[in-house]
């Protein structure tokens, strides 16, 4: 049962919305010691595992260089540069990130995901545009802007990776249709995927727009005098 403290150390972290980083690290070194495996144990198991899923390498180091900055003003440099800009909104930011995303995504370019990119640059962009407009942000609209912000990076990375030729999406979709006796090429495949993509963003981007307008009047009564001044 002991063994099982590390999974409760994630629950209870992530509940009290303290440091993803440090939960996880603190977590791997508790099951470590409680399942008998000791500092060798840990190291070794960590070793077995980076040697079979190099790729995690660049996250981890995303991870640790995005932690590193975002204690040393991440946040409060991003939502700086936003508030500087004019009749700006969580809409348009989300929006504006959907629409960079999907190019990038597009070119099998990941910026770390909804925890590596979106919540230390993304979220508090969104934030510094509603007190820009000399509001104060309550938390269920912080609840609802994450949402949307996480949201937004799914979609984008979902049908804009599928575009890259020889992303792991589309061999998936290549080898899928073979299995089904349809031999189909990579390119034919991102041609077909484009338009389903330019879609998708200009849906998403219209939904969360309209939903961040909603959200805007329902939580901040002086938005649209603030914003029309």
């Amino acid at each position: 049962m002991l063994s099982l403290l590390g999974v409760l150390i994630v629950i209870v972290g992530f509940a009290m919305k303290k440091d993803s980083i440090l939960i996880i690290i603190t977590a791997a070194i508790v099951t470590a010691f409680t399942g008998n495996l000791g500092v060798m144990g840990l190291l070794e198991i960590m070793g077995k595992t980076f040697v079979a899923n190099r790729a995690m390498a660049i996250f981890i180091m995303i991870m640790l260089v995005t932690g590193t900055l975002e204690r040393n003003g991440l946040k409060e440099v991003a939502a700086s540069l936003i508030g500087k800009l004019k009749n700006a909104t969580p809409g348009k930011v989300i929006g504006a990130y959907g629409v960079m995303r999907i190019m990038f995504a597009a070119f099998n370019v990941s910026f770390g995901g909804v925890a590596g990119f979106v919540r230390p640059i993304v979220l508090p962009m969104a934030i510094g545009s509603i007190e820009a407009s000399g509001n104060i942000s309550n938390v269920e609209h912080m609840e609802e802007i994450k949402g949307m912000s996480s949201g937004m990076e799914n979609i984008a990375w979902f049908f804009g990776q599928v575009l890259f030729v020889g992303g792991s999406g589309a061999l998936l979709v290549q080898s899928t249709l073979a299995s089904l006796g349809y031999k189909v090429e990579l390119v034919e495949l991102a041609k077909v995927e484009i338009p389903v993509a330019i879609f998708a963003l200009i849906l998403s981007v219209m939904y969360y727009f309209l939903k961040d307008r909603k959200l805007n009047q329902k939580h901040y009564k002086n938005w649209n005098q603030n914003k029309e001044d």
